[in-house]
Protein backbone atom coordinates (compact mmCIF):
# COMPACT_ATOMS: atom_id res chain seq x y z
CA UNK A 1 0.00 0.00 0.00
CA UNK A 2 2.57 2.72 0.80
CA UNK A 3 4.18 1.58 -2.89
CA UNK A 4 0.87 2.38 -4.04
CA UNK A 5 0.77 5.77 -2.74
CA UNK A 6 4.16 6.30 -3.54
CA UNK A 7 3.30 6.17 -6.98
CA UNK A 8 0.21 8.60 -7.08
CA UNK A 9 0.34 12.40 -7.63
CA UNK A 10 0.57 14.50 -4.21
CA UNK A 11 -3.75 15.34 -4.95
CA UNK A 12 -4.35 11.48 -5.51
CA UNK A 13 -2.10 10.56 -2.42
CA UNK A 14 -4.29 12.96 -0.56
CA UNK A 15 -7.59 11.54 -1.52
CA UNK A 16 -6.48 8.12 -0.93
CA UNK A 17 -5.14 9.03 2.46
CA UNK A 18 -8.12 10.60 3.51
CA UNK A 19 -10.30 7.56 2.14
CA UNK A 20 -8.09 5.13 4.00
CA UNK A 21 -7.84 6.72 7.03
CA UNK A 22 -11.85 7.22 7.08
CA UNK A 23 -11.99 3.49 6.39
CA UNK A 24 -9.97 2.34 8.99
CA UNK A 25 -11.42 4.91 11.66
CA UNK A 26 -14.99 3.28 10.46
CA UNK A 27 -13.55 0.02 10.92
CA UNK A 28 -12.05 0.69 14.26
CA UNK A 29 -15.79 2.41 15.56
CA UNK A 30 -17.25 -0.46 14.12
CA UNK A 31 -15.40 -3.16 16.36
CA UNK A 32 -15.86 -0.93 19.40
CA UNK A 33 -19.43 -0.45 19.38
CA UNK A 34 -20.32 -4.05 18.70
CA UNK A 35 -17.64 -5.44 21.73
CA UNK A 36 -18.41 -2.63 23.61
CA UNK A 37 -22.20 -2.53 23.44
CA UNK A 38 -21.89 -6.36 23.61
CA UNK A 39 -19.57 -6.91 26.25
CA UNK A 40 -18.35 -10.06 24.69
CA UNK A 41 -14.90 -9.93 22.85
CA UNK A 42 -15.65 -13.48 22.24
CA UNK A 43 -18.82 -12.81 19.75
CA UNK A 44 -18.01 -15.14 16.74
CA UNK A 45 -20.16 -13.62 14.35
CA UNK A 46 -18.99 -9.93 15.38
CA UNK A 47 -15.30 -11.00 14.40
CA UNK A 48 -16.35 -12.63 11.10
CA UNK A 49 -18.48 -9.36 10.30
CA UNK A 50 -15.68 -7.30 10.97
CA UNK A 51 -13.50 -9.37 8.64
CA UNK A 52 -16.19 -9.30 5.97
CA UNK A 53 -16.03 -5.54 6.41
CA UNK A 54 -12.25 -5.47 5.52
CA UNK A 55 -12.81 -7.62 2.75
CA UNK A 56 -15.81 -5.45 0.92
CA UNK A 57 -13.18 -1.96 1.37
CA UNK A 58 -10.67 -3.98 0.17
CA UNK A 59 -12.75 -4.55 -2.86
CA UNK A 60 -14.22 -1.00 -3.16
CA UNK A 61 -10.71 0.63 -3.27
CA UNK A 62 -9.52 -1.62 -6.09
CA UNK A 63 -13.03 -1.18 -7.80
CA UNK A 64 -12.19 2.71 -7.47
CA UNK A 65 -10.21 4.73 -10.34
CA UNK A 66 -7.70 7.94 -9.07
CA UNK A 67 -10.60 10.18 -10.10
CA UNK A 68 -13.52 8.08 -8.41
CA UNK A 69 -11.16 7.70 -5.56
CA UNK A 70 -10.91 11.79 -5.06
CA UNK A 71 -14.53 12.36 -5.66
CA UNK A 72 -15.56 9.66 -2.82
CA UNK A 73 -12.68 11.09 -0.35
CA UNK A 74 -15.06 13.91 -0.05
CA UNK A 75 -18.18 16.59 -0.50
CA UNK A 76 -18.08 17.74 -3.34
CA UNK A 77 -19.28 21.18 -4.42
CA UNK A 78 -22.93 20.77 -6.02
CA UNK A 79 -24.39 17.99 -3.63
CA UNK A 80 -27.74 18.09 -3.35
CA UNK A 81 -28.86 19.76 0.04
CA UNK A 82 -31.55 17.30 0.72
CA UNK A 83 -28.77 14.58 0.14
CA UNK A 84 -26.23 15.50 2.99
CA UNK A 85 -28.50 14.48 5.63
CA UNK A 86 -30.19 11.67 3.76
CA UNK A 87 -26.29 10.26 2.85
CA UNK A 88 -25.53 10.06 6.19
CA UNK A 89 -28.71 7.77 7.22
CA UNK A 90 -27.71 5.11 4.81
CA UNK A 91 -23.98 5.01 5.25
CA UNK A 92 -22.93 6.16 8.69
CA UNK A 93 -26.48 6.51 11.31
CA UNK A 94 -28.76 3.36 10.02
CA UNK A 95 -26.11 1.13 9.72
CA UNK A 96 -25.02 2.30 13.39
CA UNK A 97 -28.35 1.79 15.02
CA UNK A 98 -28.44 -1.63 13.61
CA UNK A 99 -25.02 -2.96 14.89
CA UNK A 100 -25.59 -1.18 17.98
CA UNK A 101 -29.01 -2.42 18.40
CA UNK A 102 -27.68 -5.96 17.43
CA UNK A 103 -24.72 -5.79 19.97
CA UNK A 104 -27.37 -4.59 23.22
CA UNK A 105 -29.89 -8.02 21.77
CA UNK A 106 -26.31 -9.33 22.22
CA UNK A 107 -26.19 -8.57 25.53
CA UNK A 108 -29.80 -9.08 27.11
CA UNK A 109 -31.41 -11.72 24.65
CA UNK A 110 -33.98 -9.22 23.38
CA UNK A 111 -35.09 -11.07 20.59
CA UNK A 112 -35.44 -14.48 19.43
CA UNK A 113 -32.31 -16.78 19.05
CA UNK A 114 -31.02 -17.16 15.53
CA UNK A 115 -28.58 -20.29 15.28
CA UNK A 116 -25.25 -19.92 13.79
CA UNK A 117 -25.85 -21.38 10.41
CA UNK A 118 -28.65 -18.92 9.76
CA UNK A 119 -26.28 -15.78 10.71
CA UNK A 120 -23.32 -17.81 8.17
CA UNK A 121 -26.32 -17.43 5.69
CA UNK A 122 -27.17 -13.88 6.24
CA UNK A 123 -23.26 -13.58 6.53
CA UNK A 124 -22.68 -14.82 2.82
CA UNK A 125 -25.87 -12.38 1.50
CA UNK A 126 -24.18 -9.14 2.95
CA UNK A 127 -21.19 -10.26 1.37
CA UNK A 128 -22.60 -11.10 -2.23
CA UNK A 129 -24.82 -8.08 -1.80
CA UNK A 130 -21.97 -5.60 -1.36
CA UNK A 131 -19.46 -6.80 -3.98
CA UNK A 132 -22.64 -6.03 -6.03
CA UNK A 133 -22.39 -2.91 -4.94
CA UNK A 134 -18.93 -3.13 -5.66
CA UNK A 135 -19.48 -4.21 -9.33
CA UNK A 136 -21.72 -1.33 -9.81
CA UNK A 137 -18.89 0.93 -8.75
CA UNK A 138 -16.51 -0.26 -10.53
CA UNK A 139 -19.03 -0.30 -13.52
CA UNK A 140 -19.70 3.55 -13.30
CA UNK A 141 -16.96 6.04 -12.98
CA UNK A 142 -19.07 8.10 -11.36
CA UNK A 143 -20.40 6.48 -8.49
CA UNK A 144 -20.21 9.69 -6.17
CA UNK A 145 -20.97 9.35 -2.46
CA UNK A 146 -23.80 12.32 -2.50
CA UNK A 147 -26.21 12.73 -5.34
CA UNK A 148 -24.19 15.44 -7.63
CA UNK A 149 -24.50 16.24 -11.39
CA UNK A 150 -20.68 15.68 -12.31
CA UNK A 151 -20.47 17.99 -15.02
CA UNK A 152 -16.53 18.91 -13.86
CA UNK A 153 -16.16 15.32 -14.85
CA UNK A 154 -18.43 14.90 -18.07
CA UNK A 155 -20.92 13.07 -16.62
CA UNK A 156 -22.77 11.34 -18.57
CA UNK A 157 -25.10 7.82 -18.40
CA UNK A 158 -23.89 4.28 -17.43
CA UNK A 159 -25.68 1.36 -18.96
CA UNK A 160 -23.93 -1.79 -18.78
CA UNK A 161 -22.84 -4.12 -15.76
CA UNK A 162 -25.62 -3.73 -13.40
CA UNK A 163 -26.76 -0.81 -14.70
CA UNK A 164 -28.43 -3.09 -17.58
CA UNK A 165 -30.46 -4.63 -14.42
CA UNK A 166 -31.65 -2.10 -12.77
CA UNK A 167 -31.17 1.67 -12.58
CA UNK A 168 -29.67 2.22 -9.40
CA UNK A 169 -27.43 -1.10 -8.39
CA UNK A 170 -25.56 0.49 -5.63
CA UNK A 171 -28.64 1.16 -3.68
CA UNK A 172 -30.10 -2.56 -4.65
CA UNK A 173 -27.13 -4.16 -2.86
CA UNK A 174 -27.30 -1.48 0.07
CA UNK A 175 -30.63 -2.69 1.13
CA UNK A 176 -30.16 -6.17 0.84
CA UNK A 177 -26.72 -5.82 2.67
CA UNK A 178 -28.99 -4.04 5.68
CA UNK A 179 -31.66 -5.80 5.77
CA UNK A 180 -29.00 -9.56 6.11
CA UNK A 181 -27.14 -7.74 8.56
CA UNK A 182 -29.22 -8.57 11.63
CA UNK A 183 -29.58 -12.04 10.45
CA UNK A 184 -25.47 -11.95 10.30
CA UNK A 185 -25.46 -10.52 13.83
CA UNK A 186 -27.95 -12.77 15.50
CA UNK A 187 -30.38 -10.72 16.41
CA UNK A 188 -33.94 -10.29 15.10
CA UNK A 189 -34.58 -6.86 16.96
CA UNK A 190 -32.12 -5.15 14.54
CA UNK A 191 -34.43 -6.16 11.84
CA UNK A 192 -36.07 -2.94 12.80
CA UNK A 193 -33.32 -0.31 12.29
CA UNK A 194 -32.24 -2.36 9.29
CA UNK A 195 -35.37 -1.91 8.01
CA UNK A 196 -35.73 1.98 8.13
CA UNK A 197 -32.48 2.24 6.76
CA UNK A 198 -34.07 0.74 3.96
CA UNK A 199 -36.94 2.92 3.53
CA UNK A 200 -33.93 5.72 3.81
CA UNK A 201 -32.67 4.08 0.35
CA UNK A 202 -35.84 3.87 -1.42
CA UNK A 203 -36.49 7.32 -0.70
CA UNK A 204 -32.75 8.37 -1.65
CA UNK A 205 -33.07 6.19 -5.10
CA UNK A 206 -36.29 8.11 -5.92
CA UNK A 207 -34.84 11.40 -5.50
CA UNK A 208 -31.68 10.72 -7.28
CA UNK A 209 -33.84 9.09 -10.30
CA UNK A 210 -35.80 12.08 -10.66
CA UNK A 211 -32.57 14.44 -10.68
CA UNK A 212 -31.15 12.55 -12.96
CA UNK A 213 -34.23 12.71 -15.01
CA UNK A 214 -34.45 16.42 -14.78
CA UNK A 215 -30.32 17.08 -14.92
CA UNK A 216 -28.38 14.64 -16.73
CA UNK A 217 -28.97 14.39 -20.51
CA UNK A 218 -29.90 10.98 -21.41
CA UNK A 219 -30.96 9.41 -18.73
CA UNK A 220 -34.85 9.84 -20.05
CA UNK A 221 -33.24 7.52 -23.07
CA UNK A 222 -32.08 5.16 -20.65
CA UNK A 223 -35.10 4.96 -18.23
CA UNK A 224 -36.80 4.24 -21.02
CA UNK A 225 -34.97 0.89 -21.79
CA UNK A 226 -33.96 0.46 -18.16
CA UNK A 227 -37.26 0.50 -16.61
CA UNK A 228 -37.00 -0.57 -13.25
CA UNK A 229 -35.32 1.54 -10.62
CA UNK A 230 -34.42 -1.17 -7.64
CA UNK A 231 -36.40 -4.42 -8.40
CA UNK A 232 -37.18 -5.35 -12.00
CA UNK A 233 -40.81 -6.27 -12.22
CA UNK A 234 -41.93 -4.31 -9.05
CA UNK A 235 -40.06 -0.82 -8.98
Amino acid sequence: MVFLMNTQKPETQRALSRYLAKQLFFLVLVACTLFLCAKDAMWTMAWLFIASLLLVMAANLLAMDRALLAERSKIQKGTKGWDIALSAFVAIIGPYLVWITAALDRRYGWGVAIPLWASGIGLLVFLLASFFATWAMHTNQFFSATVRIQDDRNQNVVDSGPYALVRHPGYLGGIIGILATPLALQSSVALLPALLVSVGFVVRTALEDRTLMQELEGYRSYAQQVKYRLVKFVW
